[in-house]
């Protein structure tokens, strides 16, 4: 997996999330961003990344 895409990818989904007007648009792009943040948190984990602290604080 591409820990870079994954980052680029999660701050787009925040980044839709904010600039849409709709509710439910707003929550779907919020769900996807959790769900990237858990790819990236797997892939700091199975790496022993040391920032993953900082990732999940």
């Amino acid at each position: 997996m591409d820990l870079n895409q994954l980052y680029f990818d999660h701050q787009l989904q925040l980044m839709r999330a904010r600039s849409t007007p709709c509710a439910s648009a707003r929550l779907r792009h919020r769900e996807s961003a959790g769900r990237i943040a858990h790819a990236i948190a797997t892939v700091h984990r199975a790496s022993g990344a040391a920032a993953l602290r900082q990732w999940e604080a």
